[in-house]
C-alpha cells in the first residue's frame, strides 16, 4: 500500500469510528419501537431532499452512517450542490431495523452542515462581490466533537480552514506573548524550529501589528480592527512586505464581510457560520417489502 492510500485507509479509519460513536449514542443497546412492532425484517427506502432551496453539504457523511448499518446508499448530488425543495440528495434502501438505527442521526448531520454552508456562502458571496480573491476561513470554534460535521458544512459553503488544530499550523496570540520574556527572540527561536512553516500572529492594533510586520511574520491577523483601520494598516504594512497575507478576525459576519475584503484583507476568519440554524431535510420513507 503507498503511501496516499495507506493515508485515506487511516482517514476513512477515523471517520467510521466518529460516526460508529454517534451511532451509538443515539442507540447504545436495541431499537425499541422497531423491534417491539416486530418490523425489524421488513424492508425499505428512505429518501433525503430539502423543504426549500439549500446547499448540500454532509452527505457523504450521511452516506456512510447509512453503509455502517447495513443499508445500500446512492447519493444524487455532491457537498456544495444548490438543489431545489424536493429535488433528492440520496436514497438508502435496507432493513427497517437498518434505516431506523440511522436516519435521524444522518439527517441531524446533513441539517447542521447544510446551515453552515448557507451561512458560508452568503458570506463568501457578499465579500467576493468586492474581492474576488478573498477567502472565508472559519476557526476552531465549532461545537466541540462536531468538527468532521462543521468542516463539512464549511467546504461545501466554499470556505476554507483556518486550522485544524494546533499540530498543523503557527498562530501566535497574546495569550502565548504574555509567557514571552522577549518577543523577539522568542520569535526567533519559533521561526528556527519551524522552517518550513509561515508563522502568524496575532495583533490588537496597527502599530502592534506593523511591529510584527517588521519583526518578518509571514501572516498578520489583525483583531477587531475597524474597517479603516484595517485599510490604513494593508497600505503601509504591504510597503514593508509586499507577500504579506492579512487575515482579519473578530465579529465578521455576512453584513460586514464586503467592508473588510475592500479595505484588503485576504483572509476574513470567522466563527459566524458555525451559529446556522439547522437546515430542513425531510426524510421520507416507503416500505418495499413488509416483515
Amino acid at each position: 500500500m503507498n503511501r496516499v492510500s495507506t493515508v485515506a485507509s487511516c482517514c476513512s479509519h477515523r471517520t467510521d469510528t466518529y460516526l460508529l460513536r454517534l451511532l451509538e449514542d443515539d442507540c447504545p443497546q436495541l431499537d425499541l419501537t422497531t423491534i417491539g412492532l416486530g418490523i425489524e425484517k421488513a424492508e425499505g427506502v428512505v429518501t433525503a431532499a430539502f423543504k426549500r432551496k439549500g446547499i448540500v453539504a454532509g452527505a457523504m457523511l450521511a452516506k456512510r452512517l447509512f453503509e455502517l448499518s447495513g443499508a445500500s446508499v446512492s447519493v444524487y448530488a455532491e457537498d456544495g450542490a444548490s438543489l431545489a425543495a424536493g429535488e433528492p440528495i440520496l436514497r438508502a434502501e435496507g432493513s427497517a431495523a437498518a434505516l431506523h438505527a440511522v436516519y435521524k442521526t444522518a439527517q441531524c448531520v446533513m441539517e447542521y452542515a447544510c446551515g453552515i454552508a448557507l451561512r458560508t456562502r452568503e458570506m463568501l458571496d457578499a465579500a467576493r462581490a468586492v474581492s474576488p480573491g478573498v477567502q472565508i476561513a472559519l476557526t476552531r470554534k465549532h461545537a466541540p466533537g462536531t468538527k468532521p460535521i462543521a468542516y463539512a458544512g464549511l467546504r461545501a459553503g466554499g470556505g476554507i480552514v483556518h486550522r485544524f488544530g494546533l499540530s498543523d499550523s503557527i498562530l501566535v496570540f497574546d495569550q502565548h506573548r504574555v509567557f514571552c520574556e522577549d518577543f523577539d527572540r522568542s520569535l526567533k527561536r519559533l521561526q528556527a524550529e519551524s522552517p518550513e512553516r509561515k508563522v502568524a500572529v496575532e495583533a490588537g492594533g496597527p502599530e502592534e501589528a506593523l511591529g510584527f510586520v517588521r519583526l518578518g511574520v509571514d501572516i498578520v491577523q489583525c483583531e477587531r480592527f475597524s474597517p479603516e483601520a484595517l485599510a490604513a494598516f494593508c497600505s503601509k504594512a504591504r510597503r514593508i512586505n509586499p507577500r504579506l497575507v492579512i487575515n482579519a478576525a473578530g465579529g465578521i459576519h455576512a453584513g460586514n464581510a464586503a467592508q473588510y475584503a475592500a479595505a484588503g484583507a485576504d483572509v476574513l476568519v470567522t466563527s459566524w457560520p458555525y451559529f446556522a440554524a439547522p437546515f430542513d431535510v425531510k426524510m421520507r420513507f416507503s416500505a418495499t417489502r413488509l416483515a
